[in-house]
C-alpha cells in the first residue's frame, strides 16, 4: 500500500547493511520486525529490536536501521503519512527522496 496518506512496506535488509541516518519533517513511522533483529540509531541512541517487536519514530527524529547480524532482516515499515520526498540526511540538510 503507497497513498499519500499512508505507506505499508515490507523490506528485507541482507546481513551487514544499514541505511543512511535521516530524518522525515512530516512522516511518523513504526517499523515492526518479521524476522532477525534490527539495530536502530534514534537521536544518538542504540536500540535492538527483535523479531515480533516494533518501534515508532516521531518526525524530526534523525534514525537509522541496520542489520548487524549473520542473517537477513525481514521488516515492515509504516509511514504515516508517506515518507516519499521527505527524507532529510544527517548533515545535509538537503531533502531527499
Amino acid at each position: 500500500m503507497n497513498t499519500n496518506e499512508l505507506s505499508v512496506i515490507q523490506e528485507i535488509m541482507p546481513s551487514g547493511t544499514k541505511e543512511i541516518k535521516h530524518k522525515h519533517s512530516t512522516s511518523q513511522q513504526f517499523f515492526f520486525i518479521l524476522k532477525g533483529v534490527a539495530t536502530f540509531l534514534i537521536d544518538g541512541e542504540k536500540h535492538k529490536i527483535n523479531n515480533n517487536e516494533g518501534i515508532h519514530i516521531q518526525p524530526n527524529i534523525f534514525h537509522q536501521i541496520s542489520n548487524e547480524t549473520n542473517e537477513n532482516l525481514e521488516f515492515i515499515v509504516i509511514s504515516q503519512p508517506h515518507s516519499h520526498g521527505d527524507r532529510i540526511i544527517e548533515n545535509d540538510g538537503n531533502k531527499n527522496t
